[in-house]
């Protein structure tokens, strides 16, 4: 359970921040990981065997969690998250001050690893780096779940994490416990019933609502400082739907198809890197704080 240095109630059996990422490894397997975008290296080697038991079935509270997640992330519900959330007025803060900050969450439900979350960043960052990849993709892998503060301001985990799926249309089913669905109110409203819903064939992601969570948070925080293909790793790193099941080419351009294949050069880094060896923070930090400010200001509006 990911778990707030503070005292919580949010913290209970069914608010698991990580599950998510724990099964997901048992949805994915590093056998099975994505082919890498011919631009660049593949990602990092698969894991032995035994590095995660992927015939387990899901914990209940994984269940609970999608159940949530698909009742409750309606259209009305993301429109009403953005409307919030995208005047970035929380606060201001540098990106080292915003991984401190995501450091006073711990993942103490992760089998794997009970690193802090600043330390996970750096372990995805320096498995990129080790490969050559250009310093924005690196400085991708370090950032890329900064929007998890979402649960320091009060958000519950099926608000912030959770495979994101577009809003406003048919909900496809190969999303993972797709049944759950039933219970959102979306499904009773005939202009989200067509495949397309809202939206016109090929319009393109950028025009299409997704799910409310930490990807699209982030993404609009940093949208302004980094190339299109960063910003579509950390937009789309947990669109499942589309970069592992093949799902919403219909709502797709071309440019989107171009982008996608960065995300999946990316998502090996996401998902694999986690190791029990602790990175040396104070070592990483003066190179990690120059690659930093090469690409953002001091401060940011979050």
């Amino acid at each position: 359970m990911a778990t707030h240095h503070d005292s919580n109630p949010r913290n209970s059996a069914h608010e698991r921040l990580d599950d998510w990422e724990d099964d997901l490894l048992r949805r994915y397997p590093p056998s099975n990981g994505p082919a890498s975008h011919p631009a660049v290296k593949a990602g990092p080697a698969p894991e032995p065997a035994g590095f995660r038991d992927y015939q387990k079935e899901a914990r209940a509270s994984v269940r609970e969690f999608y159940r949530l997640n698909h009742a409750r992330q309606t259209y009305d519900f993301v429109q009403a998250k953005r409307a919030d959330y995208l005047r970035l007025s929380r606060r201001r803060m540098g990106i080292w001050e915003a991984m401190e900050f995501l450091n006073t969450l711990v993942d103490d439900s992760d089998p794997d690893t009970d690193l802090p979350q600043l330390e996970h960043l750096l372990q995805t960052a320096e498995s990129i780096r080790a490969d050559g990849h250009p310093r924005w993709f690196i400085l991708t892998g370090l950032i890329h779940d900064l929007g998890k503060v979402l649960c320091l301001f009060g958000e519950p985990q099926w608000a912030v994490v959770g495979d994101t799926f577009p809003v406003g249309c048919a909900f496809s089913q190969k999303i993972v416990f797709s049944e759950f669905f039933a219970e959102n109110p979306d499904c009773h409203a005939p202009r989200f019933q067509s495949a397309c819903g809202i939206y016109a064939p090929g319009c393109g992601l950028d025009g299409v609502t997704m799910s409310w969570g930490h990807d699209e948070y982030l993404y609009h925080v940093v949208r302004d400082y980094l190339p299109d293909e960063a910003l579509a790793m950390i937009r789309y790193h947990s669109f499942y739907p589309a970069h592992r099941e093949g799902e919403y080419t219909h709502l797709m351009n071309a440019r989107d198809h171009e982008l996608l294949g960065w995300v999946r050069a990316f998502n090996p880094y996401d998902l694999y890197t986690k190791r029990d060896v602790r990175p040396d923070v104070s070592r990483l930090r003066p190179y990690y704080e120059d690659l930093i400010g090469e690409f953002f200001p001091a401060t940011l509006a979050w």
